[in-house]
């Protein structure tokens, strides 16, 4: 029964608090450690709402929060311009710069503690997107970088835990570039850059961002899905797997899987208890990915990407086809999130899609889906959301997902300039008559 945080994006650095007890709206004030950190620009066209005026005032640009273990609430979010310090770059002597120095990122990090009611920002090398905590020893924070935007090509990670013990932020960060083991070995060793031929000797780096970034509890790897496809960039899309091994820095190997058709445009992505991957497509199907009906190899000079479509089953939306693809529903869905802990009540590993034309959610149940609808106010948009069990003891009651109206600003919505971003609770009842 805790509050739930938001991430304003670009619009505002007054980060919106519910209490869902109480059914107050409250805010606290990120800070940035540069004054002269970026803030949006002028409206790029004239808005029917407000015309020219600059209502978008953002320096942090938050963009997605997450609660760890102590409650606090971290987010992605920008506290300078793009330049890195020195300790990111050539030169340093930073275990993860050694191997893969970097000059810019793009987006940070930032925590607030309820307890104190402050807000910390944390400087990283690598730029940061999505973000998802390890089930580890040190509660190891997993960020994505946002490729897309010329922000990185490395995975980083925090260890919270040291930079609760000894406040080292350098120390507790670490990052790695994406390394395909194309020499099939075992082990990561010397590579060959992104544009370079395979070489049979050394392994492979890939460029390809961490939209999406998650955890596997079934066996500790990373993933990601990736919006990158040099195979076929007229339909973009895969997930990525990363094995850290016992010095990230050094050791971690990644694989790439690109969806095959009918499915492509990958976007959000999460992962079950199994490990199995699912993620929204813009050829209007929620992808489903298990690694483990691959029947190829998954190292070696042919593992580079189009190697195990017979892992992939495809989901097709409800909705309507386009005429001249039925085969693809219009559903346009953002965002994908398992629901692994039954927080909804339709069971553990439920997988459920934003749905972007049906103004609310999809659960995929038992091979069908299930869409939960926000009838009112009509034009509900949501890029993210979250389940939660308050009293395992209460039943249906002590549970829900928490879904917002989650673009940047309310657009398209009865009311018009009058409403403000929601959160809408939804709870399942076992039957209609349940109390």
């Amino acid at each position: 029964y805790g509050p739930i945080y938001g991430a304003p994006e670009l619009s505002t650095d007054d980060y919106p608090i519910l209490d869902p007890v109480a059914n107050t709206a409250t805010s606290f004030r990120a800070t940035v450690l540069d004054p002269d950190t970026p803030a949006p620009g002028p409206a790029t066209a004239p808005s029917p709402a407000w015309g020219d005026e600059r209502i978008w005032t953002s320096q942090t640009n938050a963009h997605n929060p997450m609660l760890d273990h102590k409650a606090r609430a971290w987010f992605t979010a920008r506290g300078r311009g793009n330049a890195n310090p020195d300790y990111c770059k050539a030169g340093s002597d930073h275990p993860s710069a050694q191997n893969y120095p970097i000059e810019t990122s793009g987006r940070q990090l930032g925590v607030y503690d309820p307890a104190t009611q402050e807000y910390t920002y944390i400087d990283t090398c690598f730029s940061t997107h999505h973000l998802h905590f390890a089930e580890d020893d040190n509660n190891t924070l997993w960020l994505s970088n946002d490729r897309a935007a010329d922000f990185g090509d490395a995975v980083g990670w925090f260890n919270v835990d040291l930079w609760d013990e000894t406040g080292a932020a350098v120390a507790a960060q670490g990052w790695t570039p994406l390394i395909l083991d194309t020499n099939g070995n075992g082990v990561r060793d010397d590579f060959v850059g992104p544009d370079e031929p395979i070489d049979p000797n050394r392994d492979k780096q890939i460029l390809a961002d961490y939209y999406a970034v998650m955890y596997n509890p079934a066996d500790g790897s990373i993933w990601g899905s990736t919006r990158d496809n040099p195979v076929r960039p007229d339909m973009p899309g895969g997930i990525v797997r990363l094995d850290p091994g016992a010095n990230p820095p050094e050791t971690a190997l990644a694989e790439i899987f690109y969806v095959p058709l009918p499915g492509y445009g990958v976007r959000g992505a999460d992962i079950d208890r199994n490990g199995v991957v699912w993620v929204s497509l813009g050829s209007g199907h929620l992808g489903e990915f298990d690694r483990r009906k691959c029947e190829g190899p998954l190292r070696g000079p042919t593992a580079t990407g189009n190697h195990c479509p017979e892992g992939w089953t495809f989901h097709r939306f409800p909705g309507p086809g386009f005429a001249e693809r039925p085969e693809e529903s219009v559903e346009s869905s953002y965002y994908t999130w398992v629901d692994q802990r039954d927080t909804s009540g339709l069971g553990p590993n439920t997988p459920i899609a934003t749905a972007n034309q049906f103004d609310g959610v999809h659960a995929l149940v038992d091979g069908e889906f299930v869409t939960l609808r926000v009838p009112y106010p009509l034009g509900f948009f949501s890029k993210g959301f979250e389940g939660r069990i308050d009293d395992p003891d209460a039943g249906w009651k002590g549970r829900g997902l928490w879904v917002p109206e989650g673009d940047r600003t309310p657009w398209h919505m009865e009311g018009g300039k009058t409403n403000k971003p929601l959160v809408v609770h939804f709870q399942l009842r076992p039957d209609p008559l349940a109390r």
